[in-house]
C-alpha cells in the first residue's frame, strides 16, 4: 500500500523542502520508489533537485488544469527510484481559482489518487501557508510529518498546525494521521536549540522523531548544486541524519496527537 506523506508546518524556513527532498531521496536509495510532488509555487523541490529548467511545459499546474497530461508532467531525477512532480509560480493562482469551486478541498486528491498506486511512497512538500493548496495536500495524504526548526516561536506555530490537523481529520479526511515532528536546525551549542528540544520532546513526548537533524553546511549548499544532500556528500552528518529519518519513516507507525502540556 502507498504511503502518501505530507511534510507541511505554515512557517517558512524550518527545513520542508529540505526534509522533502532528502526524504525522498534516502527512501529512493533503499530502493522504494518514491514521487517527490512540489505543492509550494516557489518550486524549491523542483530547483533542490536541478529540475527547475526541465519540461517547463508540464507540472503540477497544467495537470490540475488538464489531468491528462500528469504523466508528461512526471520527471525522473538523477536517483533512480524517485520522480519528482514539478511545481511552478503559476500555482499561486490556484488558490483564487480554487475558492468558488464545489469540492475545492478534494481537486488534488481527485487527481492524484489516479497515479498514486504506481508508488511505495508519496512526499508532498507543502507551502508556508494554511490556504487551499495545503488544505488540498492534507485532504489527500494519510501521514503528516512537521519539520520544526529549533528557534523562538517554534513551538507556537506547531500548536496552530496541530489544530487544523484535528480539524480536518474531524471533518474531510478521516484516514490522515500525524507521523511526527522532526527536529532541523539543531545546534547542541546553541542553549535555545538545547531548550526547544526540551520543550517539544515534553509537549510531544511520543510524536518527536529520535533523529535530529543538525545544522550542517554541506545540507545547505546541495540545492545550489541541484542535488540532495545524498549526491551531493553521502558521508556528511547531513546526510547520515536524513538517511536515519528515513529509516525511522519505514518503523514508525502512525499515531495520535497529544494534548499540549
Amino acid at each position: 500500500m502507498t504511503r502518501i506523506i505530507a511534510v507541511a508546518n505554515q512557517k517558512g524556513g524550518v527545513g520542508k523542502t529540505t526534509t522533502s527532498v532528502n526524504l525522498s531521496a534516502s527512501l529512493a536509495v533503499m530502493e522504494k520508489k518514491v514521487l517527490l510532488i512540489d505543492c509550494d509555487p516557489q518550486a524549491n523541490s523542483t530547483s533542490a533537485l536541478g529540475l527547475d529548467k526541465v519540461n517547463g511545459e508540464h507540472n503540477l499546474y497544467t495537470a490540475m488544469v488538464n489531468p491528462e497530461t500528469i504523466n508528461s508532467a512526471i520527471l525522473e531525477t538523477n536517483t533512480p527510484y524517485l520522480h519528482l512532480l514539478s511545481s511552478c509560480t503559476d500555482l499561486a493562482a490556484l488558490e483564487l481559482e480554487l475558492v468558488d469551486k464545489e469540492n475545492r478541498e478534494f481537486y488534488f486528491k481527485n487527481l492524484l489518487d489516479t497515479i498514486s498506486s504506481d508508488y511505495d511512497y508519496i512526499i508532498l512538500d507543502c507551502p508556508p501557508s494554511l490556504g487551499l493548496i495545503t488544505l488540498n495536500v492534507l485532504c489527500f495524504a494519510k501521514e503528516l510529518v512537521i519539520p520544526l526548526q529549533c528557534e523562538f516561536f517554534a513551538l507556537e506555530g506547531i500548536v496552530k498546525l496541530l489544530q487544523t490537523y484535528e480539524q480536518i481529520k474531524k471533518k474531510l479526511n478521516t484516514e490522515l494521521e500525524l507521523l511526527g515532528v522532526i527536529l532541523t536546525m539543531y545546534d547542541s551549542r546553541n542553549k535555545l536549540s538545547r531548550q526547544v528540544k526540551a520543550e517539544t520532546e515534553r509537549c510531544f513526548p511520543e510524536l518527536v522523531f529520535k533523529t535530529i537533524i543538525p545544522r550542517n553546511v554541506r545540507l545547505s549548499e546541495a540545492p545550489s548544486f541541484g542535488k540532495s544532500i545524498i549526491h551531493y556528500d553521502i558521508k556528511s552528518k547531513g546526510a547520515e541524519a536524513y538517511l536515519q529519518v528515513a529509516k525511522e519513516v519505514q518503523a514508525r507507525t502512525v499515531t495520535h496527537t497529544k494534548t499540549v502540556k
